[in-house]
C-alpha cells in the first residue's frame, strides 16, 4: 500500500513545478493572441484563481488519501481486535468443552467405582448368603442324622433289649 501511495503521491514541489509549466504553457498558447492589457490581468488573476483551485483539489486529494490510509489503518485494527476476540472465544470454548469433558469423564469414573463397589457388596452378600445357607445346609444334614442315628440306636437297643428277654426266657425255660 505504502508503494501505492508513492506511486499516486507527487511531491508538493513536483505539484507545483508541473502546475507553473502548465501555466506557463497556458500563457504561451494565450500570447500569440493578442489581448488588452486589461485582460491579461484578468487572465493571471483567472489563473490564479484555477492555480489556488488545483492547490486545494490536490491539497483535499491528499487528505482523502490520508482519511483512507487511516480507514484502512483503523480497518486492520478492527479486525485484528475481533480475530483476538475470536480467537480469545474458541480458547474459552475450548476449555469449557475440555472442562465438560474432564468432568464428564469424572462423573463416569465415578459411577464405575460406585457401581464396581455395588457388586463386590453383592457379590459378598452373595457369598455370605452361600456360606450361611451352606452352613444350615450342614447343620441340618448334621441334626438330621443325628437324629437318624440316635433313632437307629434306640431301634437298635430296643431289638437288643427284645432279643435278650428272649433269650434270657428261652434260658430260663431251659433252665429250669
Amino acid at each position: 500500500m505504502a508503494n501505492q501511495k508513492e506511486r499516486t503521491r507527487k511531491p508538493a514541489t513536483e505539484a507545483k513545478l508541473e502546475e507553473k509549466s502548465m501555466v506557463e504553457e497556458t500563457k504561451i498558447e494565450e500570447e500569440p493572441v493578442e489581448q488588452p492589457v486589461t485582460e491579461e490581468s484578468e487572465v493571471t488573476s483567472n489563473l490564479d484563481e484555477v492555480m489556488s483551485q488545483a492547490e486545494r483539489a490536490y491539497a483535499a486529494y491528499m487528505d482523502a488519501e490520508r482519511q483512507v490510509a487511516r480507514a484502512y489503518h483503523e480497518n486492520e485494527i478492527q479486525i485484528a481486535r475481533a480475530y483476538k476476540r475470536a480467537e480469545a472465544q474458541a480458547t474459552r470454548n475450548y476449555e469449557a468443552a475440555v472442562a465438560r469433558a474432564l468432568n464428564e469423564r469424572n462423573e463416569a469414573l465415578a459411577r464405575a467405582v460406585q457401581e464396581r463397589e455395588q457388586a463386590i457388596q453383592a457379590a459378598e452378600e452373595a457369598y455370605k448368603a452361600s456360606v450361611e445357607n451352606t452352613e444350615q445346609n450342614y447343620q441340618n444334614a448334621i441334626a438330621e442324622a443325628t437324629r437318624m442315628r440316635d433313632e437307629n440306636i434306640e431301634k437298635a437297643w430296643e431289638a437288643r433289649e427284645v432279643t435278650i428277654e428272649q433269650a434270657w426266657r428261652i434260658y430260663s425255660k431251659i433252665a429250669r
